[in-house]
């Protein structure tokens, strides 16, 4: 339709909300589908949780709150940043949004200009380089591979910089590998960025406390203080606290960015949630014991999948550090023909052929930029992962080799 936006033209829809869409209706048709798709844990939101949600209705929270967060959370996100990261915020210092998706896109509306660079790892959160397209600025993609980790080194940084970078986008543990940075490797990056003060460091740390055997998460300006300056930290209680649905994002970052994306989500929301913000203020002050508890859960349930993937004839699993996703290679599936006639020559190929075949919902590589993979969510029970990883290995054996 010409009515329609150019810059509109520049930018795709979610794979991974397509993808678990698909499964919804496919289910709704009658069929057994097993959902991988989703970057959300199956857990509940802890009761403490939801009873300050209901007394902050009970107390008639419901009204307009300032628009990026009532002064409790602000400062309960003040307290967090300073017990959990060693980073010293002031509340105004601090912007709450609807998700951490919001905190991302209103960073980037209020910075970016045409003819800006955002550099962006690859593999990548599928709606980095479209929230880029979107602020006029184009993303530059700096790959890594399956042999280096999944994870960007200090050469490639270096490399990828130019005069007209303005933000380095970094998520560890990541979205979709589950790779996690040392304290070293991220040193050796931050040692990079010391050398070019030009460019800004916009972090997504929502997987924070879904790490594994030892894995100590560290941040940028934590390891690097003098990246303090220029750096967003954001994070968000979507992931760790169960809580996706309640839409509560937030950074800590330098005032004068933080009142930038202010103006932007005044004409956006207006305002987070006024439920979800006294929620997540029980989140963040409230018990922080069940954290561990879930991450246990989590590590458990990597395990079983990672096995069940390298047993698959083509797949090859790296054990990630971090979140609650792997990253198969399915390069050795390429080539092939399904159980049900259906070509392999791309991941989306295998994916689609997987999910129609097979009934289980993967995303393909292509989505998050580096092929040949899928992501899988193991963000579901043992007993749904023990089942899907069966299906995957009866499908990859299945598979006809020309």
């Amino acid at each position: 339709m010409t009515f329609l936006s150019e810059t509109l033209s520049r930018v795709k829809p979610s794979p991974t909300v397509a993808v678990t869409q698909l499964a919804r209706e496919l289910r709704a048709a009658g069929r057994d589908v097993i959902a991988l798709g989703a970057g959300e844990p199956d857990f509940d939101t802890p009761d403490n949780i939801k009873r300050a949600a209901i007394a902050a209705i009970e107390r008639g929270e419901t009204k307009y709150t300032a628009p990026d967060g009532i002064p409790e959370l602000k400062q309960a996100i003040c307290d967090k940043f300073s017990r959990e990261n060693g980073l010293t915020y002031a509340p105004a210092q601090i912007s709450v949004s609807t998700g951490g998706k919001q905190v991302l896109y209103n960073a980037l509306m209020a910075t970016l200009n045409p003819g800006d660079e955002v550099l962006i790892p690859a593999p990548y959160w599928v709606s980095y380089p479209d929230m880029v397209r979107m602020g006029g600025a184009e993303p530059v993609i700096v790959e890594t591979s399956l042999e280096t980790g999944f994870k960007v080194s200090a050469e490639a940084l270096e490399a990828a910089i130019t005069p007209r970078t303005k933000w380095l986008i970094f998520n560890s543990p990541s979205n979709p590998t589950g790779a996690g940075y040392s304290r070293g490797e991220l040193k050796a990056l931050t040692d990079v960025l010391m050398r070019h003060p030009h460019v800004w460091v916009m972090t997504d740390d929502m997987y924070e406390h879904l790490a594994y055997d030892g894995f100590a998460f560290c941040t940028p300006a934590e390891v690097e203080p003098g990246l303090y300056p220029r750096t967003l930290t954001v994070n968000g209680v979507s992931k760790a606290y169960a809580m996706t649905g309640w839409r509560i994002g937030y950074a800590g970052g330098p005032e004068d960015l933080i009142a930038a994306m202010r103006k932007v989500q005044s004409q956006s929301t207006t305002n987070p949630c006024s439920i979800s913000q006294w929620a997540a203020v029980e989140a963040l002050t409230g018990p922080q014991d069940f954290l561990a508890t879930r991450a246990e859960a989590f590590r458990r349930r990597r395990d079983l999948v990672v096995d069940a993937l390298n047993a698959c004839p083509g797949v090859t699993c790296p054990l990630p550090e971090g979140a609650f996703y792997v990253y198969p290679s399915v390069a050795g599936c390429l080539g092939t023909t399904s159980p049900g006639g259906k070509r392999i020559e791309t991941d989306e190929d295998f994916a689609t052929a997987l999910l129609e075949e097979s009934g289980v919902a993967v995303v393909f590589g292509a989505a998050f930029g580096l092929s040949p993979h899928i992501r899988i969510s193991y963000a579901a029970s043992e007993e749904a992962l023990t089942e899907a990883c069966a299906r995957i290995r009866t499908f990859c054996e299945g598979l006809v080799r020309a």
